[in-house]
């Protein structure tokens, strides 16, 4: 039986920047892990074993990751995280060979939407110029510090003018929003995209601010080099240099509680870790306090609010992976330079049909989006070859059983890449091998994903801010003395965003009195 000061359940990379931070302020800690590896979604695997080729299979853009507090905090460049942005961001390409463009730099990304409608170009740059201070000033403080009481953060945003026009645009849904401020179709599903395929669902209403927020913020999507991998290995790094330990390969079968005060955990092959200060938890409110607690030492409402915790619909991810002997060509400055590459969208419209297969499990037409990494760092590949692949959002419960998928992901794949090579058409020759990754190799893989869910948690049903994950739970403690959340189910929520560890690590050191 081993004895720390903490311990942390999981290590992604919520888990891991939080047991960085406590590192550094002196503490002792040990992770543990049920993978063989760390890093949680900030996987890259070589395939075939051997080759040289290697692919991001769930974590691949980090949108402004090199500006976040805890990558200069952690000095992880120098821990090998070290990233590129290629200036030409993001395109939409069309089928008439036309497309729509993001830019690092916010002039020319004007400029591609002027080539669609002035009149959009000119509302991009409008709401740009209102929410800078409303980004820098009000929503980037929030993501990045314990959330308010919903009435407590109306008052303080009720007291300026920005925060009254955040009030006031966060009434919309993302849907509501861009119909009403934009006029072009392949503007408005192009601005819907990063909500409605990435982020929130675009009919919620609350969440209309999220376009302009994107519009007007400076962190733009970022590739770490040599993979996704790379992130979890610099954190890793940063956690073993303050003194961590990182354990892998195990199974957990309860968190420890005595006298009302969470005091280790015990696995389930019977060893025992003592905490004497703290146990920390990154999983998803169902494993922590359903699976995990007795029964007893928790109180019901908690148990019941858990229970009742909700997932995306829309979150769950499958992937097409190419070895390919060159990278794809789409004819164009726009595909083969952006970093990510979005195909098959063309309108709006395209959303609800989307959400209607989700609803009923079956596979709309596609919408994909994803990469060829080694056009930016050949270090993915062989000498003079390329990596690729396709993401696509499409439903867990795969006609009403996730098993489904053990059978639809071979011919799925392969309509993916008949598609792709209709825009890429050198891909029916180049591609040497290839793969793919279901929502249902998601929940196997990475089980706090319920679902597949790749944003633990829907952002409907209020959990959102402080009752993230529900109310009473958004402020990273729990009613069990020395017990904290610390994962993406908590405030500001899923993606590569590391915040909700760098929060509760805050939370959790001012407990301590660190």
């Amino acid at each position: 039986m081993a004895t720390y000061d903490g311990i942390i359940l999981g290590a992604g990379h919520n888990g891991l920047i939080l047991q960085a931070y406590l590192g550094k302020a002196g503490l002792r800690t040990l992770s543990l892990d049920r993978n063989p590896e760390p890093g949680g979604g900030l996987a890259t695997v070589e395939y075939p074993t051997g080759s040289g080729f290697l692919h991001n299979t769930h974590s691949f853009f980090h949108r402004g990751v090199t500006g976040l507090p805890w990558y200069t905090g952690l000095d992880l460049a120098r821990h090998g995280a070290n990233y590129v942005e290629p200036p030409r961001n993001v395109a939409l390409l069309l089928r008439d060979g036309n497309a729509l463009e993001w830019h690092v730099e916010f002039d020319r990304t004007v400029d591609s939407f002027a080539q669609f409608s002035r009149h959009d170009a000119d509302s991009l740059k409008r709401w740009r110029d209102d929410f800078r201070p409303i980004v820098r000033d009000i929503l980037i403080p929030e993501a990045q510090s314990a959330p308010s009481p919903p009435d407590e953060r109306r008052r303080r945003l009720e007291q300026t003018p920005e925060g009254r026009l955040l009030l006031k645009t966060s009434k919309m849904s993302p849907l509501e929003f861009v119909r009403r401020e934009f006029t072009h179709p392949v503007i408005q599903a192009g601005l819907l995209f990063f909500n409605g395929l990435r982020e929130v669902d675009l009919r919620a209403k609350g969440f209309g601010h999220h376009i302009p927020f994107l519009l007007a913020s400076d962190g733009k999507a970022q590739m770490c080099l040599g993979g996704s991998a790379n992130l979890g290995r610099a954190l890793v790094s940063a956690v073993e240099e303050s003194g961590g330990k990182v354990k892998c390969g195990v199974s957990l079968k309860r968190i420890l509680v005595e006298g009302g005060k969470a005091v280790g955990v015990e696995t389930t092959d019977g060893e025992v870790f003592r905490a004497t200060r703290f146990v920390a938890s990154s999983l998803n409110p169902q494993q922590t306090f359903l699976d995990l607690i007795e029964p007893n030492a928790l109180p019901d409402e908690w148990r019941t609010h858990a229970e009742a915790f909700q997932y995306n619909l829309l979150a769950p991810l499958f992937g097409l992976h190419l070895c390919l002997s060159e990278p794809p060509d789409y004819g164009s400055p726009a595909g083969n330079e952006s970093l990510m590459v979005i195909l098959g969208l063309e309108e709006a419209g395209q959303f609800d049909e989307i959400v209607r297969h989700h609803e009923n499990g079956t596979i709309p037409p596609t919408v994909m989006w994803g990469a060829c990494p080694t056009r930016f760092d050949p270090s993915q590949a062989p000498l003079g070859h390329h990596s690729a692949f396709m993401w696509e959002k499409l439903p867990y419960r795969l006609n009403g059983d996730p098993l489904n998928w053990e059978r639809a992901a071979l011919q799925h794949g392969q309509d993916v890449l008949q598609m792709w090579g209709e825009y890429a058409p050198n891909l029916n020759d180049a591609v040497i091998d290839s793969f793919t990754r279901t929502p249902l190799d998601t929940a196997r893989r990475l089980p706090n994903m319920r679902g597949g869910d790749l944003l633990v948690g829907a952002f409907t049903n209020g959990q959102v801010g402080y009752n993230r994950p529900f109310p009473g739970a958004g402020h990273y403690r729990t009613p069990i003395n020395g017990l904290y959340l610390c994962g993406s189910c908590c405030h500001p929520g899923g993606n590569v965003t590391g915040l909700p560890g760098f929060n509760a690590a805050k939370v959790l050191l001012a407990d301590l009195g660190g």
